[in-house]
């Protein structure tokens, strides 16, 4: 079996595991270095009131041959796999108008060039995340401002909840 590792090539600075981390799975060759910059940039955009380091960029070129949709081969499909962590959608409403602040952010670089796409997003509980090693800070605390303002994880003083028996 071949190994699925990324050459040094393919690798990107934006890969660690991030609050909104995206895997773009494009066909080789559609999105020049600048488009994937322009894309980044603009999903990054989306997510103004977190650590801009929370959101991590990866796409993954298919050859063309190895893309299927219904047991077809298609070469004009773009797959786009969102993890959101640092936080969630806790209503319909919400889930719906980033939803469409996706498409209308991203459009120019799928539908405007005449390709397929499809998303979903999943949400890890924040519980099962660590980065550089680090808890992140709760949502709206000091330690994440500072980490917002810094754009990096540094070791903060983690309080933890304690039950108060009288």
């Amino acid at each position: 079996m071949a190994s699925t590792k990324p050459t040094r090539s393919q690798a990107s600075p934006t890969r660690r595991r991030a609050d909104a981390a995206r895997k773009i799975y494009d066909p080789e060759s559609t999105y020049s270095a600048d488009d994937k910059q322009q894309i980044a940039g603009r999903i990054t955009g989306i997510y103004r009131a977190l650590p801009r380091f929370y959101v991590g960029v990866v796409f993954q070129e298919v050859p063309r041959t190895s893309s299927f949709a219904g047991g077809e081969p298609v070469s004009d499909f773009v797959r786009i796999w969102v993890d959101h962590i640092a936080r969630s959608f806790d209503n319909d409403d919400l889930k719906s108008r980033f939803l469409e602040a996706v498409g209308q952010l991203l459009g120019p670089f799928f539908r405007d060039r005449g390709l397929r796409w499809e998303m979903h997003v999943d949400e890890t509980p924040f519980s099962h995340w660590t980065i550089e090693g680090l808890r992140p800070p709760l949502p709206e605390t000091d330690a994440e401002t500072r980490w917002r303002t810094e754009n990096r994880p540094t070791p903060y003083l983690r309080y933890r909840r304690v039950e108060v028996r009288g």
